[in-house]
Order: C-alpha cells, then structure tokens, then sequence
C-alpha cells in the first residue's frame, strides 16, 4: 500500500475539517464523473492514455479555450467532439462531474478550484498546488467553505519504492532521521521536447511560480512532509541558479534547497540541469538507510549489516497506484487522504515551503518558517 495505511494514523499530522461528502451506497459502484479543465499541461497526455483503461471513473466533458490545441488532442486521441467546450462553467452546469482534473497553468489552479468548489465539484491539479501562498490560503478556504476536496497528483505518490522508504522510516526501521536527499529533474524542459502549449508557462515565474525549483522541488518538499509527520521546517535555505541563461533567461534551472527541522536536514536538488531525468531519493537514520532506485526498488542497509542490500518493494494496491483509482476511492469514502502525499493539508505546507525558498533564493537569505494565519 502506499503512505495511507495504519502509520498515516499515527501520525499526528494537523487535520483540516475537510471531508468530501462519500457517495451513497448505491451509487458506490458506478465510475466517478470526471472533467478535464485545460490542456495546456502536457501530463494530459498521460491521462488520455489511462482513461480509456480505468473502470472507475468516466470522461463526460473536457474544458480549453484554445480551440487549437483542444482539436489536437482530440485528433490524436480519437475523443468525441461533444466532449468539447470553451467555456468551464458552461461544462459544469451541463456535464455535472463529480471532480474536474486540472491540467492549466500553475497560475490558474485557484481560479478552476474555487470555480469548481462553488458548484460543489471536487479538484484534482497536477503539482504542485499554487504560485504563491496568496492563493494557496484561498483554495484552502474555498475548499473548508464548500466541504470539497483537492487533492495533488505527483508521479511519485504511485513509486512503490517510496511508500516502502516511508513506511520504513514510519516503523521506525531506520531509527531518527537525520539526513534526506532527494533528486528530481531531467535535462530541461525545452531539451526534452516539452510541447508549445506548455514550454511557454513552464518557464514564465508568474504562471509556474518559478523554474526547476517549482516545477521539480515540490516532489521532494512533498515527501519530507509526510516523512516529519506533517510538520513544516524550522527554516528554509535555497540557492538558485541560471546556467543556461539563453533558454531559461526568466528562470532557475538549477536549485538547492535545504530545510532545517528540530533533529534533522532535507536537501532538496530540483534541476532542469541533469545529465538524465532521475526521481530518488536517500533517507538516513541512525540505524540504517534506504535510498529508492526507479518506481520499486531500494538500496538498503541496517544495523550491525556490514553490506547494503538491493530490494523490490512490495506493489500497491489498486486504488493507491494510480491517481485515478485513488480520486475514486476517496470520492467513495474508501481512502481518507487526511495527511498522505495528496492531501491538501500537506500540500499547503508544501507550498510554504516553496515559497520560502524562492524568497531565500532571492534575498540570500535564510528564511524562518511563521505559522500560518489561522
């Protein structure tokens, strides 16, 4: 299973009173209603790869403005044209989803959640939540006011191999944590041949927040949040970087990132400068260590062993494998994302996070963590 089973009990995270009403009984079994609302980020591909193959959950409407881009992928995946508008809340009040899935700018996210809210539609967005704590504070107000729910979807959450490095560190398999690394980027966007719909906001700071440090830090910000129990870092220390200036000019494509907690340092390495793409992480504990390797394995080693040793970690679950069978399973009641890495509660500390660090990037300064306004 992933992150949501008996140790995200004992986790003590801080809870937020947010809980989508679960489906009536009779209607537990029928796919979950879902609409697109945008296709401008290019992982919508991805999910018209998956829709087709999931039982749990039906396309009834998809929303983009751009009636060029919206005939592309209609194209190449071979979509119904009456699936189609311009307009979102023209969507909404016909196709009446029970969750949109929001594939916009990072910019537009609250606009589509707070729209979406006010008709009592649950979100799902693609990482990380928001540009700014500004609208982080308002998604999380829309979503207490209408009692709906917004979940994040990162690749990551559906790694096999880091559930099992969290449950490790849950169990207490490791002993105290003391040192976390975590590794996420690729070449760069533009090098990797990010689409033209995409590759403008990707590099723009208002409408993706900032770079590699947004688009690739909120993966490991994300983990080290479940991992320290919900918890936000002490402070927030960032360096930020530009080196290839001639096709990132507005932006870092290279950042690290160190959070300080009471016992412990997460080293955050969002890079658009990577020789290849990588998605891992190290986590170190007094007894012992587990660094992920690709989606299910692990390089392990515990006290008194003399040698590290190479493990597979157990499959997920169904309905904690994928984000579209997990957004069924909470919409039903199945799953409580209270303090997983989905949730909106550890996402809002996510993006404290996120932004402390392009304040420290940008002022050279260490940034020291406030609780936020109740």
């Amino acid at each position: 299973m992933r992150f949501s089973f008996a140790a995200r009990a004992s986790l003590a995270v801080f809870a937020m009173a947010v809980v989508a009403q679960p489906l009536l009984a009779q209607d537990a079994a029928l796919p979950i209603r879902v609409a697109i609302v945008g296709l401008v980020h290019g992982h919508v591909g991805g999910l018209f790869n998956a829709l087709p193959k999931d039982k749990n959950v039906q396309l009834v409407g998809i929303a983009e403005p751009n009636t060029a881009v919206s005939a592309g992928y209609e194209k190449r995946f071979h979509l119904d044209h009456a699936l189609f508008y311009t307009d979102t809340e023209t969507m909404l009040k016909t196709v009446h989803p029970q969750a949109v899935l929001v594939y916009t700018t990072i910019l537009d996210h609250r606009k589509v959640i707070e729209l979406a809210a006010r008709h009592g539609i649950n979100s799902m967005v693609e990482k990380p939540l928001a540009t700014t704590m500004e609208d982080t504070l308002a998604i999380q107000k829309a979503a207490e006011k209408y009692h709906v729910q917004v979940l994040v979807n990162y690749e990551t959450t559906w790694y096999a191999s880091n559930t099992e490095a969290l449950g490790e560190v849950a169990q207490g398999k490791l002993g105290d944590i003391r040192k976390v690394v975590v590794h996420d980027g690729h070449e760069g966007p533009k090098e990797i041949g990010v689409g033209p719909e995409w590759l403008p906001w990707l590099t723009d700071p208002v409408q993706n927040g900032a770079g590699a440090m947004f688009d690739f830090g909120c993966y490991g910000a994300d983990l080290a949040t479940v991992m320290m129990h919900g918890k936000a870092p002490i402070s927030v220390t960032a360096v930020a970087q530009t080196d290839k200036p001639d096709i990132y000019p507005k932006v870092d494509d290279d950042t690290t990132i160190i959070l300080r907690y009471p016992r412990a340092q997460v080293v955050l390495m969002p890079s658009w400068d990577w020789s290849f793409a990588r998605k891992d992480m190290e986590v170190y504990g007094v007894n012992g260590y587990a660094i992920t390797v690709a989606a299910d394995q692990l390089r392990v080693r515990y006290a008194p062993q003399k040698e590290e040793s190479v493990i597979t970690a157990p499959p997920l679950a169904q309905a904690e494998s994928n984000s579209l069978d997990y957004l069924a399973g909470v919409l039903r009641g199945e799953i409580k994302p209270d303090g997983d890495l989905s949730s909106l509660e550890t996402n809002v500390v996510v993006m404290q996070i996120l932004d402390a660090a392009r304040t420290s990037a940008k002022t050279g300064r260490t940034v020291t963590l406030e609780p936020l306004p109740k």
